[in-house]
């Protein structure tokens, strides 16, 4: 009864929205198993908008947001290429490749990306800077149960985590809305000025539950 209790009082504790303001999350070393699970109670999406900022030296491939469902695992997903100015931004299990980012290692960067189910367009913000318009997939919502990861690919629902794909840097700031937000939001995400929290996911109220090596940091935007 008492490991009952104890198991219930954890359980309660990660469900509780946490303020993770001047907080980030620190992904020190290569695994196929340490990433984080998010927490929402949206299940049914007819458009995406994704921000976050991150911070890595990896030249490889890595994942920095995967959201997937049982009937479609790469439902929408931001994943950073090899070559240095290369994304992929995937909806639906369809995705669409964005050149011509200006990409450094070693830096904070922001990403925002965007789409629609009934248009199928999405569309990608390195710091502010979009890129083209691109159709995707159209037709369908996201439909849940969703479930959210940081740090790896899932490759199928909840798992299939690579190891060459796993996040190593440091994230923060991460908020997704259940519309495309306006260009003029997302640039007053990249300056850091004031802008709608997300409505999905909120960083100053986060649902989430940490798996492996993985820290929360104090994030210091400057000095």
């Amino acid at each position: 009864m008492v490991l009952l209790l104890l198991l219930v009082m954890l359980t309660s504790c990660a469900a509780i929205p946490q303020d993770l303001s001047d907080k980030m999350f620190t992904f020190p070393q290569e695994t196929n198993t340490s990433h984080v699970r998010l927490t929402s109670s949206r299940q049914n999406l007819g458009a995406v908008t994704v921000c976050l900022r991150f911070f890595t030296d990896l030249k490889r491939a890595h994942s920095l947001f995967s959201l997937a469902a049982p009937s479609v695992i790469e439902n929408f997903l931001i994943f950073k290429r090899t070559a240095s100015d290369e994304f992929e931004v995937w909806a639906k299990d369809r995705y669409a490749i964005l050149y011509g980012q200006d990409y450094k290692l070693n830096t904070w960067h922001s990403v925002c990306s965007t789409w629609d189910a009934a248009s199928g367009v999405m569309q990608f913000w390195l710091d502010g800077k979009p890129s083209s318009r691109k159709f995707v997939r159209s037709g369908s919502n996201i439909n849940g149960p969703i479930l959210i990861v940081l740090g790896q690919d899932q490759d199928s629902y909840g798992g299939g985590f690579d190891i060459k794909q796993s996040f190593v840097g440091m994230m923060a700031d991460l908020h997704m809305w259940d519309y495309v937000i306006s260009p003029c939001e997302i640039h007053s995400y990249s300056e850091q000025q004031i802008f709608t929290l997300g409505n999905v996911l909120d960083w100053s109220a986060l649902e989430f539950q940490i798996s492996g090596k993985v820290l929360i940091e104090d994030y210091k935007k400057t000095c």
